[in-house]
């Protein structure tokens, strides 16, 4: 287990975040959904800790937890007061020892519903919510780890049995596929101690091997090569338009300059497209772009909403001449600054959170094997020139190879 330590002792606070090398990329065929179901399942209990005790005594003492899953692992943070500490470490340490074992029936049909409904509520019947389903299908081959969305499919879900979890968790959730950071206001030496006797004796197979590990350079490489056009209908009364393009992944050359690019077209009144689209035509509603970075590859998306009457072939004209703008000339050095500006903001605001802290850590961890990276990762963005981003606008958001979705109102009469 690779263990980060950081020691800061202006507030009261500590936190333990335990980050597994397991998401919906690593899930086998016909068993999609396991990471983040396993984001439940970690809760439901084990013979020292005994279901809902995880949360109740971690409040009793001060402290709160949750947890996240991504296409690339799952994250799992304990926050509360010095005094907690000890108490933070050993259930995590318990759990990661025993729960799959004591893995049963009763404990996975409870959590299953709980995703199946999460997928419900945070999807299906939310509005544009069926996007995140469809969209990784339609940008990935489906040979490639980030084809299928991380919640999951009901199917899947359903087909899941009490050994394929047990086999999961022995195969995942090993002390060698996991990164654990302490930090806050707490003694190092003695953490270092309490740590190497909580986890030190759980047995580890090692970290686990296979063909999606194995090829993850090969995953990394551009798959799309054409348009792939599909329209969807939902209960929304606004249309909208995505569209997404297969980009490098994170911290590769580019990245950087598509995350600038992503603030400069969408993250304020001033930004490009929604002053284009929002302000001057009045063609949308709103506007949202983002560099979506992943361990093997990244996603680069634009949505926007169009206001009522107008039509998605207006829209996605709009989209495009602005994208070819960008494409053949850099863009103004107001909104290269605007644009550093409000990503420095953001990343030095999350560095005054202990808690962002600590998930920075076990990210750089993971995906730069560098816990320290904060300075060179600041970096990436402070040394991004116009040119540059010019220059990865035109090699990656090209008009003939993306997926352009539209989500229309369905049509009445239909079933909903």
């Amino acid at each position: 287990m690779t263990v980060i330590l950081h020691e800061n002792h202006d507030v009261p606070i500590v936190v333990v975040n335990v980050s597994f090398g397991v998401g919906s990329r690593f899930e086998a065929p016909g068993r999609t959904g396991f990471a983040h179901l396993f984001e439940h399942l970690m809760f439901m209990g084990t013979r020292r800790v005994p279901p809902k005790a995880f949360d109740a005594w971690m409040e009793r003492a001060g402290g709160w937890n949750n947890a996240w899953t991504s296409k690339d692992r799952t994250e799992y943070y304990d926050v509360g007061p010095p005094s907690s500490l000890d108490l933070l470490l050993w259930m995590e340490a318990d759990r990661l020892r025993d729960l799959g074992p004591l893995m049963t029936l009763e404990k996975l049909d409870a959590q299953r519903e709980v995703v199946r409904n999460e997928r419900r509520q945070t999807s299906e019947n939310t509005p544009y919510g069926k996007v995140e389903l469809r969209l990784p299908e339609l940008l990935y081959p489906e040979s490639h780890p980030y084809h299928h969305p991380v919640i999951g499919s009901h199917a899947d879900l359903e087909a899941a049995t009490v050994d394929d979890v047990k086999a999961f968790f022995a195969k995942h959730y090993d002390p060698a596929n996991a990164s654990l950071v302490v930090a806050g206001d707490f003694d190092s030496a003695r953490v270092k101690a309490r740590i190497e006797q909580l986890f030190g004796a759980i047995p580890s197979r090692g970290a686990p091997t296979g063909p999606v590990a194995a090829g993850a350079d090969a995953s990394s490489k551009p798959t799309l090569t054409a348009v792939v056009k599909e329209t969807l209908e939902d209960n929304v009364e606004l249309e909208k338009v995505v569209m997404a393009w297969q980009t490098p992944k994170h911290f590769a050359p580019g990245d950087a300059e598509l995350d600038l690019l992503s603030t400069a077209l969408s993250s304020s009144k001033a930004s490009r497209l929604y002053k284009a689209l929002v302000y001057e035509q009045k063609l949308a509603q709103s506007v949202e772009a983002s560099q979506e970075s992943g361990h093997i590859g990244s996603r680069f998306t634009v949505g926007v909403i169009a206001r009522p009457g107008v039509s998605l072939d207006r829209i996605e004209a709009a989209i495009d001449k602005e994208l070819d703008a960008l494409r053949k000339k850099p863009m103004t050095d107001d909104e290269l600054v605007r644009a550093k500006n409000l990503v420095e903001t953001d990343f030095v605001t999350r560095l005054e959170s202990v808690r962002e802290r600590a998930a920075l850590l076990n990210m750089y961890q993971a995906d730069t094997k560098d816990p320290g990276f904060a300075a060179k990762d600041l970096e990436r963005y402070r040394s991004a020139t116009k040119e540059g981003i010019r220059d990865v606008a035109a090699k990656y958001l090209v008009p003939n190879a993306r997926v352009v979705m539209r989500v229309v109102p369905k049509k009445a009469g239909k079933a909903k």
